[in-house]
């Protein structure tokens, strides 16, 4: 009979304690996925604005060209943007 309680209150004690661990990961995985989650939209963001930064350098070397702004070509370059001698539709190398 003793030695049936003490077996009861060992195995008890154990699963007390994978219980709190249990509980203890689950708490670290939704940090870790709320991190993921904050990284992620981080990334798409970066991706939009890189989109809309090759447009917005395309428009400006489109400009350049056209008027043949000097300015605005030596921006450009300082920026590590080199216009093409006979550029085609504004298209530009980095």
């Amino acid at each position: 009979m003793m030695k049936k309680r003490l077996v009861s209150t060992i195995v008890s004690c154990l699963l007390l304690v994978l219980v709190l661990v249990n509980i203890l990961l689950g708490f670290g995985n939704q940090s870790l996925q709320s991190e993921v989650s904050e990284r992620q939209q981080m990334i798409a963001q970066a991706i939009h604005l890189e989109t809309l930064h090759r447009q917005m350098v395309g428009a400006l070397a489109e400009v350049a060209v056209k008027t043949n702004d000097a300015q605005l070509k030596e921006l450009l370059a300082a920026s590590g943007f080199t216009l093409s001698p006979k550029p085609e539709a504004g298209k530009v190398s980095k």
